[in-house]
This record gives structure tokens, sequence and C-alpha cells, in this order.
């Protein structure tokens, strides 16, 4: 698999990220725009070779936070940042696995402070080409920490060279908060291999929601997992379950899987 790496010029943390990137000799493109407006820029010339498409970023929270993160973009309602309204990108449920994975070893062996985290599926650009976004967060100081750049970087040397673990069940996540706490851990520690999250502030997610999850994921997904605690009441939760059903596609409590 081809990995493409992009960063922006007036991202800071995706400039420092860069300059890690650097020391490890590995090879990226810094573009003009932000990387979250930058609609179809796999349709660039320069781009047309690549299989997986790696934004580095920052990430901007209200709550400050010391955070890296790995997530899909997209939008399942409005887009307000970036992309499409209703319309995700391609994504690999491995690949965010395996990458998140490697964050999660390369932030404990560097003894920083960061908590790693994956997050549900928001913003743009809207894109054709399978990727994702790999994030420091939360703040300026955060965004210009070399450490955490390196710890980006490492990351990424080491998730294009390792190999992808396809020994997974591949699932999307539906319910609970932006950052996913029950996803994570399900992601770090189990035998499923989560895509596309729909939190629960998207809730009521619609047919064609959890269709655009499903064929925006690279590989073959039959099985949801809802965040049985974070999906609300048991009323909308039975109907969201009947519709998944409806859909021929299996459902797993996220309190029942063991992580």
């Amino acid at each position: 698999m081809k990995f493409t790496i992009i960063a922006s010029k007036k991202d800071e943390a995706g400039m420092n990220i860069s300059s890690a990137l650097n020391k490890l000799n590995i090879k990226y493109t810094i573009i003009e725009e932000n990387t979250i407006y930058a609609e179809n820029i796999d349709k660039k010339p320069e781009f047309k070779d690549a299989d997986f498409i790696i934004f580095t970023t920052k990430h901007q929270s209200e709550k400050p936070s010391k955070t890296l993160t790995v997530h899909a973009p997209g939008n399942w309602k409005k887009a307000d940042f970036g992309g499409k309204e209703g319309k995700a990108c391609p994504t690999s449920s491995f690949v965010l696995k395996h990458f998140l994975k490697i964050l999660n070893e390369e932030n404990k062996n560097s003894n920083l402070e960061y908590q790693v985290s994956m997050e549900c599926t928001h913003h743009g650009p809207f894109i054709e080409k399978p990727c994702l976004f790999i994030e420091i967060g939360s703040g300026k100081q955060e965004w210009n920490d070399k450490k955490a750049g390196k710890i980006i970087a490492r990351t990424i040397q080491r998730a294009i060279k390792e190999n992808i673990n396809t020994n997974f069940e591949p699932v999307i996540g539906i319910g609970g908060p932006h950052y996913c706490p029950n996803f994570n851990k399900i992601q770090l520690n189990s035998k499923f291999a989560v895509g596309h999250v729909i939190p629960e502030y998207i809730f009521p997610p619609t047919k064609e929601i959890i269709q655009e999850a499903i064929t925006k994921t690279q590989e073959k997904t039959n099985s949801v997992i809802i965040d049985w605690k974070g999906t609300g009441k048991s009323e909308p939760r039975q109907e969201l379950i009947n519709l998944l059903e409806s859909l021929n596609l299996k459902v797993l409590r996220s309190d029942q899987i063991e992580k």
C-alpha cells in the first residue's frame, strides 16, 4: 500500500510533524490551504498514485487537553468545517486500528502526559481516496510540542513500514461521545477493527447515514457495535436496532465485548 502524507502550511501541528518527518527521511507534501478544506485534493496529479492519504494536523477543542488523535473524516449531516453534507470519506477499519495501536505504543514509550484517542468521523475535506487524520491537540503549546510531533512522526514511520494485521472483524460504531471512549478500548484491545463512528449527537441516524458508513469502509462490513449506554433511552435504541437488522447488519453491544 502506498501512503501519501499531507500537511498544511497554515497548520502549526502539521508543520511540527513535518519537521519530525524530515529527521526520519519520510516524504510528505505541504499544501497552501487548510487540510479540512482541501476538497478533492486526491484528484491532483501528484496524488494519483496514492492508495491511502494521511493528513497530519492540529486537533482543536473547547476544553484544553494534551491529546493525540486518529479518525476518519466526513460529515453525517451538515458540512460546517469542510467536506460535503451527508458524505463520509472512504477509510479502512484495519488501517485505523493499525495507526491507533502504534500511536498508543509510541505515546507510552515517550512517557509524555498525552492521552491517545480515536474520534468519531467528522469534518472535511471530501476526497474519494481512503484516508485518515492523525492529530496533536488541543492548543498552541501542544501543536508546537516537538516531542509530540516526534511521536506522530514515529507512528507514521512504523505504520507505513509494518505489516497491517487484517485478522480482525471490521465494524462501524454507533453512539457515544465525540472521543469514543468505548470504541477506543475496543480498537486497542479487542478482535474488532472500528472504522467510521456515528456519535450520539447525530441521533437518530438514518438509513442513508448508516449505508454511507458501510459503503465508505474498504473492508466488507456486516456488523455494527452500539455504544449501549451512549445511545439514549431504550425506545430510540430499539428503533435503531430494528433499522440495522432491516439492513441485514449484525448488532453487537459495546458492554458485552471483551476489552
